[in-house]
């Protein structure tokens, strides 16, 4: 099937691993022209390189949680374009701790980076995606958003909140044609998983390791997901074919949910 995306200009945060570069792939094998961050500028065209040879790129670094480097970012993705018409809020991170474990200025940077993260690339992008036939913002959020765990408790809080915006930002901008939906993800195999399992210093395969946590978290399928099994759905968010969806909060867990 056609998902419309050829010569569609794609803002993605967080792209230089995991499900933000699995993205990426996905899109550009499906003709997108695709504006890149991360943090570390470097790692982020290492990581690319494959998709430079075959799509139109824009690379930059930039902190989500820092507006004005979030407007420059936006800026020359626009200006080398001519516009956008989708954007994937992906830029994020979990915080493995209880709440007596967690100190306030933690509290403070995982609720910045999830609820500006996400606003400060809408806000700067809103007026170029207006302007566009077929606006999407796709924004990765996790199921933990709504089943808070208390290893994950002050993670939870934001990623709820995050939820919450993300309902309200789909009402503000519909009278602008912008559609808007989140992506909740359950336990996906990603750098932070694989830096768990090192740091763990077990002797079992990273397979068993994770069966373990899968079945420990009541995963149905089994097993930990997979970034190419996010992107699908971050990429079919995007497409002008999906027209009528927004405000939606698609599940992709495994069946981890314990809620009706």
């Amino acid at each position: 099937m056609d998902l419309q995306l050829a010569g569609r200009r794609i803002l993605i945060t967080g792209a230089s691993s995991g499900i933000g570069l699995a993205t990426a792939t996905m899109l550009a094998h499906e003709g997108a022209r695709l504006a890149l961050c991360a943090r570390d500028e470097e790692r982020l065209r290492a990581a690319i390189a494959e998709i430079a040879e075959v799509a139109d790129v824009v690379t930059a670094t930039c902190d989500v949680t820092d507006r004005a480097s979030v407007d420059t970012f936006v800026g020359t993705a626009v200006d080398h374009f001519g516009g956008l018409d989708g954007v994937v809020c992906n830029a994020g991170r979990s915080l493995m701790r209880t709440l007596d474990e967690t100190t306030d200025e933690e509290i403070r940077d995982e609720f910045d980076l999830k609820i500006f993260g996400a606003l400060n690339v809408v806000r700067a992008a809103r007026k170029a995606l207006a302007d566009s036939d077929a606006a999407a913002v796709v924004i990765v959020n996790a199921i933990l958003s709504r089943q808070p765990e208390r290893q994950l408790a002050v993670t939870a809080a934001a990623r709820a909140g995050l939820l919450n915006l993300s309902r309200s930002l789909a009402a503000d901008l519909a009278d602008d044609g912008i559609r808007v939906n989140s992506v909740l993800l359950g336990l996906i195999d990603t750098g932070q998983w694989q830096r768990r399992y090192v740091s763990s210093g077990t002797d079992v395969t990273f397979g068993a390791w994770s069966a373990e946590i899968a079945a420990d978290r009541g995963i149905a399928l089994g097993r930990f997901g997979t970034a190419d099994e996010l992107a699908f759905p971050v990429t079919t968010l995007l497409s002008p074919r999906n027209s009528y969806m927004t405000g939606a909060a698609l599940e992709v867990g495994g069946g981890v949910h314990r809620y009706v």
